[in-house]
């Protein structure tokens, strides 16, 4: 397999020699150029045919955002995997450069002063999203198209009405999520809850962005908050997200037990608690990932009763979570993102007008 090649585009010289050492300490990878500027870096792509750029955000004379731009009108196939401050300003022109274009970021380590913490870091995360990126992969099994297996897409013929929506997804996950969310209608009435692959401070301002583009509202999950129908609530980061049931109502316990699949929050863990807190009234879907998070909490959902949707190939960024869901064999269905929000709305219309009922009696939630 040739290896792949990476653009590095940073203005730290500091931060082009750690990439490239970390980089090229991996047999299929090759740095085969790096850059100061946003400027350089787009001069030198017709030259050195990279395969997927790494990007920082914040350089001077030309910016990140402006680079990307540039990159995604010129080049609209190639990768751009952003390198981001963990700062709230730079989970904000992260999301903003997401939303632009950019198929995942890492966040640059914050122990800056260590070279080997630095790499180790860099290593554990970059390497393995570059990898999930590269176009030239082992031979693919055959394109899957649109799949029902169950017959409940022509309307919910589910014996268990859907009482909660359930979602988990990883890499391409704030464009795929508004691409469904947003088109949900406002009276939907269910309980969404999702857990997306993300560090402290992005979660919160990625529920902050869903609530402005969504007629749902959106939170970030936080101890003791109570589920309440027609209300999302996104995991928080470096926090496991886990539903229990007191009486009639429910509430999000958070904890920080060990990472799952080196994920905190992990898929599984939220999987299984809504399984244990709903039942067969679970509707989880997994959307563009890397990995196979989600995988056993999808066994889980259909063995008690639930229905699990995958995202297809073709509309994935990595068809790693949802790939790993289908090849098993435990998706209900295999949908297109596009038509996801309506495949979700069949499959939970049978729920609908009682969970809207209860909606009106609810106040908001409270902590």
């Amino acid at each position: 397999m040739a290896k792949t090649r990476v653009l590095v585009i940073d203005d730290a010289v500091l931060v082009r020699k750690l990439l490239s050492d970390v980089l090229n300490q991996d047999s299929e990878m090759e740095v085969v150029a790096t850059a100061a500027t946003g400027s350089i870096g787009l001069q030198k792509i017709p030259h050195v045919h990279p395969d997927v750029v790494v990007l920082d955000l914040e350089m001077p004379e030309m910016d990140g955002i402006t680079t990307l731009k540039h990159i995604r009108n010129l080049y609209p196939k190639l990768p751009v995997v952003l390198f981001s401050s963990l700062t709230e300003h730079g989970a904000a022109i992260t999301l903003d450069a997401l939303s632009l274009g950019a198929v995942d970021y890492v966040t640059k380590p914050g122990n800056v002063g260590s070279a080997a913490i630095c790499k180790k870091a860099v290593l554990a995360e970059l390497t393995n999203k570059i990898k999930a990126l590269r176009p030239h992969r082992p031979e693919k099994k055959p394109h899957r198209t649109v799949q029902h297996q169950d017959g409940v897409s022509r309307g919910s013929h589910h014996k268990h009405p859907v009482e909660i929506l359930a979602i988990g997804v990883s890499t391409g996950g704030p464009n795929a999520l508004a691409e469904v969310l947003t088109r949900l209608p406002q009276s939907f009435a269910l309980p969404i809850v999702i857990t997306q692959h993300m560090p402290p401070v992005f979660t919160k301002m990625l529920a902050d962005r869903l609530t402005i583009k969504c007629p749902l509202p959106a939170h970030e999950g936080a101890d003791g908050m109570q589920v309440l129908p027609g209300h999302i609530y996104i995991a928080p980061g470096n926090y496991h997200m886990v539903l229990d049931r007191h009486d009639e109502d429910v509430f999000i316990t958070l904890n920080q037990e060990q990472p799952e699949h080196c994920c905190r929050p992990a898929v599984d863990v939220m999987f299984r608690s809504v399984v244990h807190t709903y039942g067969a009234g679970v509707l989880g879907i997994v959307l563009t990932g890397m990995g196979i998070d989600g995988l056993a909490g999808a066994q889980c959902i259909r063995d008690a009763g639930g229905q699990v949707l995958v995202q297809d190939e073709a509309t994935s960024v990595v068809w790693g979570m949802p790939g790993a869901i289908a090849d098993a064999g435990i998706a209900n269905a295999i949908v297109p993102l596009h038509a996801m929000p309506q495949e979700i709305l069949k499959r939970c219309a049978v729920h609908q007008i009682t969970a809207r009922q209860k909606q009106l009696n609810t106040k908001e939630p409270s902590l």
